[in-house]
């Protein structure tokens, strides 16, 4: 384990999405409290990142916000950090444990999974949202990790122009994923560019018309089939 104490100023924290649910501020008084009066008893854990800042923050979120706050009340205490070095063949098996660790501790929305897809992909720690999905989501069933994979894909496309991704439900990421699969994609961007950073409902609506378009294609091995439609029943035969 390469064990460092690095300047506070070279991390990122948001180098990687993570849960952005509000912590219970209770729960991290007491953290606080804790190391203000012990130390910090586990280490940060931090990656090596391109930019004017050399590290970003893998684990440690919540310790690192309680070092911040005893920086700020007495300055100089915490100008360094101690910090556990990841080099890039360990950090998809990290990620996987805090991914896990967060999806056993609390209810993360759609739109992050896919942003930590996408985000993992753009600091080069997987070369695709597919193998980004299958590391950090090894034991889900193929058909939850093809739901992940149309998390990443939506992000991917409409991240940037989203008002309140957030607040989208499963169900409505769902159907941006299937739009962007039949190929919509372009059309959806299209759609959101008149209506600006609107609120998430006039949003919703620009794009419903593309949405309602959307066919799952046939040739396509991540999408469920559509239902069946029922056969209509038989004419009663006439009696002689």
């Amino acid at each position: 384990m390469d064990l460092q104490h690095l300047p506070r100023s070279d991390i990122l924290a948001d180098a990687l999405l993570r849960d952005r649910l509000t912590c219970d501020p209770e729960a991290l008084a007491a953290l606080q409290a804790s190391i203000a009066s012990e130390g910090l008893r586990q280490p940060v854990e931090v990656f090596p990142i391109t930019g004017d800042t050399p590290w970003g923050l893998l684990a440690g979120h919540r310790r690192l916000q309680c070092l911040d706050a005893l920086n700020r009340l007495t300055p100089g205490s915490w100008d360094t950090i101690p910090c556990v070095i990841r080099k890039p063949a360990d950090i998809p098996l990290a990620m996987a444990l805090m991914v896990s660790e967060n999806e056993m501790r609390a209810q993360i929305s759609p739109w992050e999974k896919g942003a930590l897809l996408c985000e993992a992909v753009e600091f080069g720690l997987f070369d695709s949202i597919d193998t980004a999905t299958d590391a950090l989501y090894p034991t889900l069933t193929r058909q939850a990790r093809s739901r992940l994979r149309g998390f990443g894909r939506v992000v991917e496309v409409l991240g940037d122009l989203m008002t309140h991704p957030h607040t989208l439900s499963s169900a409505r990421v769902d159907r941006l994923a299937v739009a962007i699969r039949a190929g919509l994609g372009e059309i959806m961007v299209e759609a959101l560019h008149p209506v600006g950073r609107a609120s998430a409902d006039r949003q919703w609506r620009a794009l419903l018309p593309a949405i309602s378009e959307a066919i799952l294609l046939p040739e396509d091995p991540d999408a469920a089939p559509p239902p069946a439609t029922p056969e209509p029943p038989a004419p009663a035969a006439c009696s002689a």
